[in-house]
C-alpha cells in the first residue's frame, strides 16, 4: 500500500500522545475520587462494575481517529481489475495523391470524415490510435480511449509526399505493441531495402502468432504504393501477429489528374492491392462510398478480458471504517453508561 500524501502519517504520533493523556487523566480521576474518603469509595464501588468496560468506548474512538488519520494520507492499493479491451489503429495515407478531388471535397477529407464518424461511435473500452504515413510512417496519437485527443489527431492530418503502405502498417504494429506493453521483435521488422551491407544477426525467436488478436488496423488509402518495402510482406507480418487489417479504398477506380509543383500526375484507386492486404490478414475491404459499413468493423473485433493491476485510491474505505469503529464505540457507551465518551 502506498500513500498520495504520506506526510499526513506524521499525525499518527498524536495517537500515543492521546493514550498517555488518557492514562494521566484516569490517574488524576482516581486520586480525586480517593480524596473524598468514604463517599469516594462508595462512588468507586458503583463504577467498579464498569471496570474495564469504562475504557472500551474511548479505545474504539481512538482507533477510529487513527484510521481517519490514515485516510487523510490518501492510501492507494494495487487492485487487479478485469477489463474488456480492444485496440483500433487508424492508419491514414497522407501522400500527395490524397489531395485528389475525385471524392468531395478531397480524398483526404473523405477519409477523415469516415474516421471521425467511426471514432465517435466506439465504446470507451476500445483504444484508438492514429498513424499517418506517406513515404514513412509516424504516430499522430498513441492508442487511447480519449476520443477528443483522437479526433484532434485526425484533424491535424494533411497531404505530404509519396506512399509506402508497408511503413504505415509497420508504424501501426509498433503503436499496437506500445499500447499493449509488448514491443515487436526486431526479427519481425520489415527489411530496410536501403541497407546495402546489412549486419548479419542470429535468427531470434519470432513473436507467437495471434499476439495481438484483440487489435485491428483500419488502413485508409487510395492504394497507390510507390515506395519500398513490399506492403504484402508487411501485411503477412500483421497476420502472423494476429492483427487483422481492414482496408478502406479512398478515391475512384477511374481516378483523376493532379497538378503538383508543375507536374501532371494521374492517380487512381488501386482496389486490387488493398483487397490483397485485407485478405492476407483475414480482414475486409471497404469502399469509402459505403463508409457506414466501417461501423461494422467493431463487431469483428475479438476483445480480450484482461486483468490489469492498477493503483486505486481507497481513502473512502478507510473513512468508512473510521466512522464504523467510532459508531461501535458510541453504541457501547450508550448501552453501558447511557452517555457518549
Amino acid at each position: 500500500m502506498t500513500f498520495i500524501w504520506p506526510i499526513m502519517l506524521w499525525l499518527l504520533l498524536l495517537i500515543p500522545l492521546s493514550v498517555v493523556l488518557y492514562i494521566l487523566f484516569q490517574r488524576r480521576r482516581r486520586r480525586t475520587t480517593a480524596s473524598y474518603g468514604s463517599l469516594g469509595s462508595m462512588q468507586g464501588s458503583m463504577t467498579g462494575a464498569g471496570g474495564v468496560r469504562r475504557h472500551v468506548p474511548p479505545a474504539f474512538f481512538l482507533a477510529g481517529i487513527a484510521i481517519l488519520l490514515i485516510a487523510m494520507a490518501r492510501p492507494q492499493a494495487e487492485v487487479s481489475l478485469p477489463k474488456v479491451e480492444g485496440t483500433v489503429i487508424l492508419a491514414f495515407d497522407v501522400s500527395g495523391s490524397m489531395a485528389a478531388t475525385d471524392m468531395t471535397p478531397t480524398r483526404m477529407d473523405a477519409a477523415k470524415a469516415a474516421a471521425r464518424d467511426f471514432v465517435q461511435r466506439q465504446p470507451l473500452t476500445v483504444q484508438i490510435g492514429v498513424i499517418g504515413f506517406s513515404d514513412s510512417g509516424f504516430t499522430m496519437q498513441a492508442p487511447s480511449n480519449n476520443q477528443a485527443a483522437v479526433l484532434a489527431a485526425i484533424n491535424r492530418l494533411t497531404p505530404q509526399r509519396g506512399t509506402s503502405l508497408a511503413n504505415g502498417l509497420q508504424a501501426s504494429l509498433t503503436a499496437i505493441a506500445l499500447g499493449t506493453g509488448q514491443l515487436p521483435h526486431p526479427a519481425d521488422e520489415p527489411a530496410n531495402l536501403t541497407d546495402l551491407t546489412p549486419t548479419p544477426t542470429p535468427a531470434p525467436t519470432p513473436m507467437p502468432k495471434g499476439t495481438y488478436s484483440s487489435a485491428v488496423i483500419i488502413l485508409l488509402s487510395d492504394g497507390e504504393n510507390n515506395e519500398n518495402p513490399d506492403p504484402l510482406a508487411a501485411a503477412q507480418t500483421a497476420a502472423d501477429r494476429g492483427v487483422r487489417i481492414y482496408t478502406v479504398g479512398i478515391g475512384s477506380p477511374a481516378g483523376t489528374t493532379l497538378h503538383i509543383n508543375g507536374f501532371t500526375v494521374h492517380t487512381q484507386l488501386n482496389e486490387a492491392l488493398l483487397q490483397q492486404i485485407s485478405q492476407t490478414t483475414g480482414g475486409t475491404y471497404y469502399n469509402a462510398d459505403t463508409e457506414q459499413q466501417l461501423l461494422k468493423i467493431y463487431n469483428n473485433l475479438n476483445p480480450q478480458l484482461i486483468i490489469k493491476p492498477e493503483k486505486t485510491e481507497i481513502t473512502s474505505l478507510f473513512a468508512a471504517a473510521s466512522i464504523l469503529v467510532m459508531l461501535v464505540g458510541g453504541m457501547f457507551s450508550l448501552l453501558w453508561f447511557k452517555r457518549l465518551p
